[in-house]
């Protein structure tokens, strides 16, 4: 099975790129993941913690 799927993934044209591609893409959102968290503002990740916690709906 694993041969069928590499000999029809050698056939194609251009393909060494999407894995480049992919790993540039997943590596960007962790860089840009980890700049969001350093420049938050700690009020709001306070806010965002107790949402949890608030209970505006009484109802059950």
């Amino acid at each position: 099975m694993l041969s069928y799927i590499k000999g029809h993934m050698t056939s194609i044209e251009g393909i060494e790129i999407f894995p480049l591609i992919s790993f540039l893409i997943f590596f960007a959102f962790f860089i840009g993941l980890i700049w969001y968290v350093i420049r938050v503002d700690k009020d709001k990740i306070n806010e965002i913690k107790n949402i949890p916690l608030e209970n505006e709906n009484t109802e059950l």
